[in-house]
């Protein structure tokens, strides 16, 4: 009997092992790896479907560089040459004409040929640099998503803590109720400021659910996808030592591509000049009389455009004149940009330094003495010295100070973030 009671035993506890490993096994199955911000952009520029666009508009071009040199196809012809019409009399048989074949090919200027290859390979670059500027565009999208969730799972952890003291006291309160010790109005107060806990929370693990989904989109991923961030990442705010408009020109992708196009702008003005050279003509024609006493005959011609007639150099002129002006404005609009985007840059390096002492006000000075100012009241009410109302009006007032103290730090991450997008780093 002992023996069956003992095998039972140990049929219930093996069995017992594999439930808790059937649990388990899903739980590591669902577990995933961290993703840090730089694995985040890193697979949004691989695979956000938007930039691959970019590259395809680039081949693209790239391509129609390859069939710039390809001359016009060639005219071919047959038909009748010097026939009378029908009915006319015909003195002798070199009067009846000849069948004709002709052929005629257009040669383009070969300056030509090579300005309008040049302008073309202008064009695919400016997909390239589009591409960069949009990659900057998204990677701030990303980042500012990023520390949302950080801010977002600190606050989180906030509001649980915040919770949990006032279901404490909520229950400390019920406990002393019989004994007189606490009255009505104290126990539903506190479970009011739990029950809106409850609300801040939900609210909150909300908006980490909407940010997730919106990184899975930008990394081209189903938006039901696990996404775990690390919490670890430390924001730091590095400002540019040697800030000014050179580094901006030659590190801000927008005022590269701006750059670029008066490039571009420029190659097409040196394909409008080239107009001005002429382009060539081969024609070849063959005859064959209708008369057996009359010879074989063939026309070989040459021709030459003569773009330089005043009726006809009007139009390219015209249009280099015009570019020229576009060229001189977008100049004008660059410098103007990078003036801007000093300012701005300068600027936001002040407002940071001061947003980064608040934050140290609140870190070390605000949030530390309002907590103490709460444990202080809790013990004084677990002591009977103090009513609830006063617990909670301390508690409200921490909960309220770290709510400031986390906005405070979205913007201030929220300003790094336009700060990495003007410097674009």
């Amino acid at each position: 009997m002992m023996l069956v009671i003992k095998a039972r035993k140990n049929l219930i506890a093996s069995s017992f092992v594999w439930v808790l490993l059937l649990l388990a096994g899903p739980e590591s199955a669902v577990a995933q790896e961290k993703l840090g911000l730089n694995e985040i952009i890193r697979q949004i520029e691989q695979n956000n479907p938007e930039l691959k666009a970019f590259e395809n508009q680039a081949k693209s071009q790239e391509a129609r560089v390859e069939g710039a040199g390809a001359w016009m196809a060639p005219m071919v012809g047959a038909g009748t040459f010097m026939s009378p019409y029908p009915g006319q009399e015909v003195m002798s048989d070199g009067d009846r004409g000849a069948f004709m074949i002709s052929a005629e090919q257009d040669i383009p200027n070969p300056a030509k040929v090579k300005a309008r290859r040049e302008y073309l390979a202008t064009l695919a670059e400016t997909y390239t640099l589009g591409r960069t500027e949009r990659l900057n565009q998204l990677r701030t999208r990303a980042r500012q998503l990023y520390f949302d969730l950080l801010i977002a799972n600190r606050k989180l952890n906030y509001q649980r803590d915040n919770q949990k003291i006032m279901q404490t006291m909520q229950k400390l309160a019920e406990i002393r109720y019989p004994y007189n010790q606490s009255g009505l109005n104290q126990i539903y107060a506190a479970k009011g400021r739990a029950a809106e806990s409850e609300n801040m929370i939900l609210m909150t693990e909300g908006q980490i659910r909407s940010n997730k989904i919106a990184l899975n989109a930008l990394m081209n991923r189903p938006a039901s996808s696990a996404l775990q961030i690390d919490t670890s990442y430390v924001v730091s705010f590095k400002p540019v030592a040697d800030l000014d408009t050179t580094y901006l020109a030659e590190i801000r992708s927008d005022i590269r591509h701006m750059q670029h196009n008066i490039h571009s702008m420029e190659a097409n003005i040196n394909q409008m000049r080239q107009e001005a050279k002429p382009d060539f003509r081969i024609r070849f024609d063959h005859m064959s009389s209708y008369s057996a006493m009359m010879p074989k005959q063939f026309t070989v011609m040459g021709m030459l455009s003569i773009p330089i007639a005043p009726w006809s150099s009007k139009m390219y002129k015209s249009e280099i004149k015009s570019m020229n002006f576009e060229i001189a404005a977008m100049q004008q609009q660059k410098e103007a940009m990078l003036v801007e985007m000093l300012a701005m840059a300068r600027s936001m390096e002040t407002e940071l330094a001061s947003m980064q002492q608040q934050l140290n006000n609140y870190e070390k000075g605000i949030l530390p003495a309002l907590k103490k100012a709460l444990d202080v009241s809790m013990l004084s009410y677990q002591e009977n010295k103090l009513e609830l109302n006063s617990v909670i009006d301390n508690w409200e007032a921490l909960n309220m100070a770290q709510m400031n103290y986390l906005d405070q730090l979205q913007r201030y991450y929220k300003m790094i973030t336009e700060y990495e997008q003007t410097i674009e780093r």
